[in-house]
């Protein structure tokens, strides 16, 4: 029997992934009204309405699925209740780069990442580096520009 993988996340990203799921359920019946005028005009089989209503009908239900399947295995974390001097999944770590320049990320859930919002995910291979790490300690990370170096020395519940 297969085990279902539990996706950590902020409360903020779930209500975030709540609020999609909610505004997609909302847009069904304007779809279904949609196909039904299309199904109006005829000829379904050159009817470019009824085909593009039909398309965004299984785009929304793919979403829709996606979202439910989420939600159903989210593990909400509160990154204030956490506490410890190694970086774990919602800890903010403050970054000193080998050119010395310091930069903050908060490790997220991969639907909230947002890596210019100093957002990453905890799967991402900085996320995956720094994952266990302690102040002081050096990560080497390899990205599409090739490898970085970083020493971490902040770890923050916040």
């Amino acid at each position: 029997m297969a085990t279902v993988e539990k996706m950590p996340m902020l409360q903020e990203g779930y209500e975030k992934l709540n609020a999609d799921l909610k505004r997609l359920k909302a847009e069904r019946p304007t779809i279904v009204d949609a196909i039904e005028e299309a199904r109006a005009h005829g000829d379904l089989s050159e009817n470019a309405e009824y085909h593009a209503a039909k398309e965004r009908q299984g785009q929304i239900e793919a979403s829709i699925s996606d979202i439910e399947d989420k939600l159903s295995r989210a593990q909400v974390i509160d990154p204030r209740d956490l506490t410890g001097d190694k970086v774990v999944f919602g800890a903010t770590v403050t970054l000193i780069d080998e050119d010395e320049k310091e930069s903050t990320y908060q490790i997220v859930g991969q639907t909230e990442a947002d890596a210019k919002g100093g957002r990453i995910s905890y799967n991402s291979p900085l996320g995956r580096a720094l994952i266990g790490r302690k102040v002081d300690d050096e990560v080497e990370v390899t990205v599409p520009a090739g490898d970085r170096w970083y020493s971490v020395s902040n770890i923050e519940f916040i």
